[in-house]
């Protein structure tokens, strides 16, 4: 009788893992035009770092990364499909906050996102020091929003801000010598650099701070636990090696593996 109880328990007919099992695929909304985390190849196939999350949980789910159909879905779509049950998740760089935590829930991050600072390899300002201490003298590009003049002003009190409507034309701006440097996000720099080696340097400052988690339907903890479960264990356990070349591919950067020992979620 005990085993039957716990049997009955343990799969409930109203479980989102258990009907994903059941379906033998994963559906994930993302995007697809943004670089470097949701992107078109040249041969037509969707990339990113967002697209390998969702690899990492088809294998966790199923033994094969590739039993996933993605929906491409635009940013303001990232919700409402998450609530209406047209995808079972979404990872497509989606920043927590608490208005938003109401109405999905969130998995455990897999990024931290920020502003930085980008230089051309050869400028005559070595680091992040050398801009902010050049004061008025420093101009940068930045991409035009309401915040972006005194998003730069919080690390750059006193430099030039020039806005640009596309994020080709602020690195058109540094590569002209209209701009010192561009302010944009910490992955995008490291996406830039990574295309075009030893052409640019990050100014090794960054601000802003923001996390991006994946995001499912409230009120299904063993569907979020699945999930977490899965992302913890690339960052941290058996398929590390999976996201840190994931890591390392879009972002040019290698990662430490974790220690071994005492678990270092908790030191």
């Amino acid at each position: 009788m005990l085993l039957t109880a716990m049997s009955t328990l343990a799969f409930s007919a109203d479980s989102k893992l258990d009907e994903v099992l059941a379906r033998g695929h994963l559906v994930m909304g993302t995007g697809s035009t943004n670089p470097p985390w949701h992107f078109k190849s040249v041969d037509d196939k969707l990339q990113g770092f967002d697209v390998d999350m969702g690899h990492i949980v088809a294998k966790a789910l199923f033994g094969d990364p590739d039993k996933i159909e993605y929906v491409d879905q635009s940013s303001d779509s990232r919700i409402p499909n998450i609530t209406t049950g047209k995808v079972d998740i979404t990872c497509q760089f989606m920043t927590v906050t608490g208005e938003r935590a109401q109405q999905v829930a969130f998995t455990i991050p897999y990024y931290r996102e920020g502003v930085g600072l980008m230089l051309k390899a050869d400028s005559s300002y070595a680091d992040y020091a050398a801009l902010k201490a050049a004061g008025s003298g420093v101009t940068i590009a930045v991409l035009q929003n309401v915040y972006a003049e005194d998003m730069v002003h919080a690390a750059l009190p006193d430099a030039k801000v020039d806005q640009y409507d596309s994020q080709d034309l602020i690195y058109q701006a540094l590569n002209s010598g209209r701009a010192d440097a561009t302010a944009t996000d910490q992955s995008s720099i490291a996406w830039y650099m990574t295309q075009n080696a030893g052409q640019y340097k990050d100014a090794g400052y960054g601000w802003n701070p923001q996390t991006y988690a994946c995001a499912v339907r409230r009120g299904d903890q063993d569907w979020l636990n699945f999930v977490n479960t899965a992302l913890h264990e690339a960052m941290t356990g058996v398929e590390f090696d999976t996201y840190a070349k994931s890591f390392k591919t879009w972002f040019g950067k290698d990662l430490a593996p974790p220690q071994i020992g005492f678990p270092v979620e908790f030191k």
